[in-house]
């Protein structure tokens, strides 16, 4: 039985003027991978209860060493997200509530602090992380222009490793690689994460900003055309 919460249509919606899904990644896994995954959302009542049904395909995509091409897995020198970090976008929906995509960090680069706004599953497919977890000061809150945050959680995420998230619950973190190697982490979530507008947040000075991610094979609204 369908729940209350958004599920990802299979085809078309309003936020792509095309209405179609986009498979820049176009393989046999990904699509059923994403098939899987709308059945999952379509059976669940809830976030949590889609998570765990889509848990044991995730788990095998993070095992598997052939589905995801070695140019998904490169740095992005020109990346706005700085140090090399790129995400690549393998698929997202005509609706832009479901997405799939790669996020490669070079070795000793770390993301910004920055949230995500959207339930889903992180997994780490290549090298090794270390992930820093932080709690504002009132989780309950509306988000400010300052935010005290406080380092909750540190943990080393290592290949076939992986977490949920459900917002607001630990929804703010910071990865950096560990590993000799770059790292390479599968993002499965329920929003377009790369071109919708999210937070980053300043340790130090509390400050809060606007922050999109962006795609490297993908263009944002507004944006110009880059390259597969």
């Amino acid at each position: 039985m369908c729940g209350d919460f958004p599920h990802p249509r299979a085809e078309g919606g309003a936020g792509d003027p095309s209405g179609e899904d986009e498979y820049p990644l176009d393989t046999p896994v990904v699509r059923a991978f994403v098939a899987g995954v709308r059945a999952a959302i379509a059976r669940a009542a809830e976030p949590a209860e889609a998570i765990a049904l889509i848990r044991p395909d995730f788990a095998a995509l993070l095992r598997d060493d052939d589905w995801l091409p070695a140019r998904y897995q490169a740095d992005a020198p020109e990346s706005g997200m700085g140090g090399g970090i790129g995400q690549w976008l393998l698929f997202r929906s005509g609706a832009r509530d479901l997405c799939l995509f790669a996020l490669v960090v070079p070795p000793g680069a770390a993301t910004p602090i920055h949230d995500h706004l959207a339930w889903g599953l992180i997994g780490l497919y290549r090298g090794e992380q270390e992930e820093t977890v932080f709690a504002r000061r009132d989780e309950a809150a509306p988000l400010g222009a300052r935010e005290e945050l406080t380092p909750a959680l540190r943990r080393t995420v290592r290949r076939g490793d992986f977490y949920p998230l459900l917002p607001p619950v630990e929804d703010i973190h910071r990865v950096r690689t560990t590993s000799a190697v770059t790292s390479v982490s599968i993002h499965l979530l329920a929003n377009d994460t790369g071109c919708v507008w999210r937070h980053a947040y300043d340790l130090e000075t509390a400050a809060v900003r606007p922050f999109r991610s962006g795609y490297v094979n993908r263009p944002c609204p507004a944006e110009g055309a880059a390259a597969d």
